[in-house]
């Protein structure tokens, strides 16, 4: 997911969307630890994309409070 489409969601989008992700993310993990997954780059592809995520949320959520004051 590319920075552009991340920055057109909202917050509680944002939210969303990284509880997803980490529920993802850890079935991944538990997957690869029982028998290899086929593409194991996806696990970093995830861990970073929540990063991304989280990254964008914590922006958004510091304009919306200087706006605020």
């Amino acid at each position: 997911m590319k920075y552009l489409d991340i920055i057109k969601f909202s917050l509680k989008d944002l939210d969303e969307k990284i509880s997803f992700e980490k529920v993802n993310l850890n079935k991944m993990k538990f997957a690869h630890a029982i028998s290899h997954i086929e593409n194991p780059m996806k696990i970093r592809h995830s861990r970073r994309l929540i990063a991304k995520l989280k990254t964008v949320k914590v922006i958004k959520f510091l304009n919306n409070d200087k706006e605020k004051h």
